[in-house]
């Protein structure tokens, strides 16, 4: 009986993965900004620059939009420095505009380049790419710095492309 009972941490671990991965809203259901939306961050108004536009799923299922994904990094590494008494844990999910098709995907899916010839509504900007070999040729055609992940975008360098 113990043999059968070793795997149901994993079981339970990946039933639980899969049941927020259904709770999270499909890009393809992300509504677009309405005129008064600003980015909890800068204030900008987001409308205009669709192009970028970044997004914070919320467990009530309000959706924060940022002018750029260098907003949602900042929003989402220290949430309650912009929106007072505001959780990471509210944020459900992540989504930034790929740069070539311009619909959301998943930021933690994204390849993002740095230091490119590529400027967004802010100036210089994390640019969003959906595969590896995209990011490396956008890179070599925009003069980009790097390409990095999800996992290696930190405040210090948020506060380097500014």
């Amino acid at each position: 009986m113990k043999h059968f009972l070793r795997p149901l941490p994993l079981v339970l671990g990946l039933l639980l993965l899969a049941a927020a991965a259904l709770a999270q809203p499909a890009a393809s259901k992300l509504a677009p900004p309405g005129k008064g939306d600003k980015c909890p961050v800068c204030g900008m108004f987001v409308a205009k620059y669709t192009d970028w536009l970044a997004y914070a799923v919320l467990a009530d299922g309000k959706v924060l939009y940022f002018d750029g994904p260098k907003d949602m990094f900042r929003f989402a590494a220290d949430p309650a420095h912009y929106l007072p008494g505001f959780k990471k844990e509210q944020i459900t999910a992540l989504y930034v505009s790929e740069f070539y098709s311009v619909k959301p995907l998943p930021a933690q899916q994204a390849f993002y380049v740095v230091g490119s010839d590529a400027y967004g509504p802010m100036g210089h900007e994390l640019v969003p790419l959906a595969t590896q070999a995209d990011a490396e040729a956008f890179r070599k055609d925009h003069k980009g710095k790097r390409v990095l992940r999800f996992a290696d975008i930190t405040p210090g360098l948020l506060k380097a492309l500014d």
